[in-house]
Parts: structure tokens; C-alpha cells; sequence
């Protein structure tokens, strides 16, 4: 269908890059972990609209004038590394208490976790290079129609990516939920996650290859 071939394979590869812990992850755990299962939830939708971004332009050709050009590539990298920095910052200084426990994830502002989620994902250029890169190997060459299938096999990949954030949301509103001094280990964890943002931030501004 499409002229895709080696489906299963591809749904395999994808389930076993969904799970390695990347920035995604880090900050699905963070909101999760201080503001409970629907924070999470709502910033895992947003992390899988942000990766509907990168499919779009991978089918219409985006991302290869993306990986072609240093300028706007190094553009993005430096967007995307300065806004983790900054929501790693976010986290270091939110406060969990027992007033923040109360909040309703309606009034924490879930837009807001969602918008953070979408500049997550659509500020990282390495995953539009890694659509890229990894939707065309299992596209015909001969395919009637290559934008549809990079459409179809970006659609599935993100399914399974978002359906796999959705379970580190609740995993981790679960587990924090039933940790005693959940408050002092709320806070600490939030720094740890923030600091670690801040870290892959840093790297990438750092990192001198493409």
C-alpha cells in the first residue's frame, strides 16, 4: 500500500526508538511528576502535534532543504537548545507544595503545557533530519505516490510514540503519587530534570556536527 514495504519491521524500529529517554521524555516526567497524570498527558499530545510538524515537512520536502542548509540548520539548533534551556530553568525554579498539589491541571494552564510540549519537538532539527532519514527506507522506490507514504508511516510512528508518552505520564504520576515526602522528592526531581535540560541545551549549542 503505498509502495511501503517491511511494515512490520518499520512499526518495530520505531517502537524501539519511541522508548530511548530523549528531551520528550524529560519533560513528559517533569509535568508529570509535579503536576500529576493529566500535565503529562496534555504535554505528551503536544510532543506528538510537534512530531506531525516534522512529518508534514519531511513529506513535502522540508527537512531537506533543512539538512542541506548549515544556516538554517544551525538557526534551529540554536532555537531549539535555547528553549530547553529555558524550560529546564522552568523547572529548577517551579515550586511543588501542597497549594501547587491542589491546583487543577485546568488551572496550571494546560495550554501552556502543551505549547511547551510543541516548541519541544518542532525546535529540534535533529528530528527532522531523523524522519528524514529513517521514513524513506521503507518507501519503493517505484511508490505511486512518496509523500503519502512518508504520511502513512510518520502517522503510525507518532500513534505508537504518543501512545508510549501517554504511559510514562501515568507511570510516572503513579510512582510519584505513592513516594513518601512526595513533596521534597517533587521538588528535587524537577531540579534533576530541569538540570538535565539545561545539560542537552548546552550540548547542543556545543555540538560542532550536523
Amino acid at each position: 500500500m503505498f509502495g511501503i514495504h517491511d511494515l512490520w519491521l518499520f512499526v518495530l524500529s520505531g517502537l524501539l526508538l519511541n522508548i530511548t529517554p530523549g528531551p520528550d521524555t524529560l519533560y513528559i516526567v517533569g509535568r508529570s511528576s509535579t503536576l500529576g497524570w493529566r500535565a503529562g498527558a496534555v504535554a505528551a499530545l503536544g510532543i506528538g502535534t510537534g512530531a506531525l510538524v516534522h512529518i508534514c515537512a519531511a513529506a513535502v520536502g522540508l527537512s531537506a532543504i533543512l539538512a542541506a542548509s548549515a544556516t538554517a540548520f544551525a538557526a534551529v539548533k540554536y532555537a531549539g537548545a535555547a528553549y530547553l534551556i529555558y524550560v529546564g530553568i522552568t523547572l529548577i525554579r517551579s515550586k511543588s507544595s501542597t497549594r501547587s498539589q491542589a491546583l487543577t491541571a485546568g488551572q496550571y494552564r494546560l495550554r501552556g503545557i502543551f505549547f511547551q510540549g510543541f516548541l519541544t519537538n518542532v525546535l529540534n532539527p535533529k528530528v527532522a533530519l531523523f524522519f528524514l532519514a529513517f521514513l524513506p527506507q521503507f518507501v519503493a522506490a517505484d511508490a505511486p505516490s512518496k509523500p503519502a507514504a512518508f504520511l502513512l508511516l510518520g502517522a503510525i510512528f507518532d500513534f505508537n510514540g504518543t501512545l508510549w508518552n501517554l504511559f510514562i505520564a501515568w507511570s510516572t504520576a503513579r510512582i510519584s503519587g505513592r513516594i513518601a515526602a512526595a513533596e521534597q522528592f517533587k521538588r528535587l526531581f524537577n531540579r534533576c530534570v530541569g538540570g538535565l535540560l539545561i545539560f542537552i541545551g548546552i550540548r547542543l549549542v556545543l555540538a560542532h556536527d550536523r
